[in-house]
C-alpha cells in the first residue's frame, strides 16, 4: 500500500494512535517512495520504536524486530544451524554416506532464521525494525550494512537468498555512539526530539483519553519545565503517559506543588534528579 502524500501518511499513522509532526510524515513518505531505510535518532522514549509499530499497522505488514545489544553476532542477527537437530539426524542414520547426510542436514529444515534472514526471506512485505543500533560493535554494524545494501543473505551451504519483497526498514539510535558514515549514507535521516508542549498535550489526550484537557496541558508544561533542568535523565514521552495514568489512578484532576513532588518518582528515575526538581519546585 503506497500513500500519495505526507498528509496521507500522517493520517494513516494517526489512525494507529501515532501523532507525527510534519517532518516525520515527510521522511516516512520519502522512504516509502525512494525505497530507502530510515535512521531515526533521538532521546530514549520519544516514540522511535512506536513509529515502526505504527508504520507496520498502517501498511498492514508484520513487524520483525532485531533488538540490538552489545555482543550481538551473526548467529543471533542472521541465522544459525540447529546443531542439536543435525546431531540427532546423524545419529539416527550412522550408516549413511556422509555426502548424503551433509546434503540433508544443511537444508532449510535445519536452519534457524533470525530477524534479518526472516525479514529478507518473508514472502509477504514486512517492516524490519533494527532497534538501538548504536549498542552494537562496528563489526556487527558492518554486517547489517551489507545486508541492507543488497537485501540478500549468502549462506555457503544453501546459496544466496534474495528478498522477494523488500522490507521497509527503520533503524533507531539513542546516539550513544557515532554511527559509520557508510551506514548514514544509505539511510534517510530523521531526528525525533522531545515534543512541544502543544504536541505533548495532544499525545496525552490521544493515548490517555480519560484525562481532562486542562490537566493534560498542565502536565505538558511541567514536563517541559523539568526537561529544561540540568538533570541526568529527563522524562520521556512514555514516562509522561505513565504519569497521566498515575494521576488518573489516584483520582487527581489538578496539579499543585505537593502533587507534583509526591509523584516525581513516576517521571524521574534517579533520586538525585528527584531531589533537584523538588528543590526547584519549592523555590518557584
Amino acid at each position: 500500500m503506497s500513500h500519495a502524500s505526507p498528509n496521507e501518511i500522517a493520517a494513516a499513522l494517526r489512525r494507529e494512535g501515532y501523532l507525527p509532526d510534519d517532518r516525520i510524515a515527510q521522511v516516512v513518505f520519502l522512504a516509502e517512495r525512494l525505497d530507502k531505510p530510515v535512521l531515526v535518532e533521538g532521546p530514549a522514549g520519544v516514540g522511535k520504536t512506536e513509529l515502526a509499530k505504527a508504520l507496520a499497522a498502517a501498511h498492514d505488514r508484520r513487524l520483525i524486530r532485531l533488538q540490538c545489544y552489545e555482543g550481538l553476532d551473526e548467529a543471533k542477527a542472521l541465522y544459525e544451524w540447529n546443531y542439536r537437530k543435525q546431531l540427532l539426524r546423524i545419529q539416527a542414520d550412522e550408516q549413511a554416506d556422509w555426502s548424503e547426510l551433509a546434503e540433508d542436514i544443511f537444508s532449510e529444515e535445519f536452519l534457524l532464521s533470525r530477524p534479518l534472514l526472516e525479514a529478507i526471506g518473508s514472502a509477504d512485505p514486512v517492516v524490519l525494525l533494527i532497534d538501538e543500533i548504536d549498542r552494537v560493535e562496528m563489526e556487527t554494524e558492518a554486517l547489517l550494512l551489507e545486508v541492507l545494501s543488497d537485501f540478500q543473505v549468502s549462506i555457503p551451504e544453501l546459496g544466496t537468498i534474495e528478498a522477494s519483497s523488500r522490507p521497509m526498514v527503520l533503524l533507531t539510535s539513542n546516539n550513544t555512539r557515532e554511527l559509520s558514515e557508510a551506514l548514514k549514507r544509505r539511510c534517510l535521516f530523521l531526528h525525533i526530539n522531545y515534543p512541544t508542549i502543544e504536541r505533548e498535550t495532544e499525545i496525552l489526550l490521544s493515548r490517555v483519553p480519560e484525562i481532562p484537557e486542562a490537566l493534560a496541558d498542565s502536565m505538558a508544561k511541567i514536563v517541559a519545565s523539568i526537561r529544561s533542568e540540568p538533570i541526568r535523565k529527563p522524562p520521556s514521552v512514555s514516562e509522561s503517559l505513565d504519569w497521566a495514568r498515575t494521576l488518573l489512578t489516584l483520582g487527581i484532576d489538578r496539579l499543585d506543588e505537593n502533587t507534583v513532588t509526591d509523584t516525581l518518582h513516576v517521571l524521574l528515575k534517579y533520586q538525585a534528579d528527584i531531589d533537584k526538581v523538588a528543590a526547584s519546585l519549592a523555590e518557584s
